[in-house]
């Protein structure tokens, strides 16, 4: 079975097993958010348990 493409270049996978993800809201209309917020949304986060097995098939793993 083929993965989706776009799923491909959103997440990644850790050693572990989890799935990595960016924060949304970071591309653009930056100038009202808060340095802090930004910040905030730069680093990445792990896929919540409701949305992981929705992602793991997305990436036919």
């Amino acid at each position: 079975m083929k993965s989706k493409s776009g799923a491909k270049k959103r997440f990644k996978f850790t050693g572990t097993g989890k799935i990595k993800r960016s924060h949304a809201y970071k591309s653009h209309i930056l100038t009202k958010k808060s340095t802090k917020r930004k910040r905030r949304l730069t680093h990445e986060t792990l896929v919540s348990r409701a949305d992981f097995k929705t992602v793991k098939e997305m990436l036919a793993c």
